[in-house]
């Protein structure tokens, strides 16, 4: 049996995929396992007699999807009720749009609220802050941490709207 001893015993760096994300990559894991030359029946022993293997492999398998997917995002939104923090994830930096309702009334995570957020967006009740930072060590990670805090990955379509009002 061969297993990836560089990952082997390491902490993960990102998050275990979940039961249903990694049915949705059944055959991706698959593939993964054979790279390391793991037969469908070795692993189906491994299951059975190395549950901490299997757990480590899965981990590492985890890792690898996370780094793919955190390699194509740019963008990420963290939406709440009574603020939005917009990213455009750049190659060099990360550059935030937040947008904060001051009216306790709005939930901008509601239709209702939304609307009127796209009503009265120049009032006084709405404020706007920009700012960018430079990724340190780990892009990949920096990003990560935003997921973990609440932001999707988006196709950046409010953030594109929102940069093109505010320049």
């Amino acid at each position: 049996m061969h297993f990836a001893w560089p990952f082997y015993f390491c902490r993960m760096k990102y998050s275990r995929l979940t039961k249903q994300q990694l049915e949705e990559l059944h055959q991706e894991f698959i593939n993964f396992l054979a790279t390391q030359s793991i037969t469908a029946e070795e692993w189906q022993d491994i299951k059975a007699n190395k549950p901490e293997v299997a757990e480590e492999e899965i981990d590492i398998f985890s890792d690898l999807v996370w780094e793919g997917v955190l390699g194509k995002v740019e963008y990420l939104e963290n939406i709440s009720a009574h603020q939005m923090h917009l990213f455009h994830l750049t190659d060099k930096e990360m550059k935030l749009l937040s947008v904060k309702v001051m009216n306790p009334d709005v939930d901008l995570t509601t239709k209702t609220g939304f609307a009127w957020f796209k009503k009265n967006w120049q009032s006084d009740f709405v404020e706007y802050l920009t700012a960018s930072k430079a990724y340190g060590e780990d892009k990949n990670l920096d990003k990560f941490k935003l997921i973990e805090q609440g932001a999707v990955i988006t196709k950046g379509e409010l953030y594109q709207w929102f940069d093109k009002i505010i320049n």
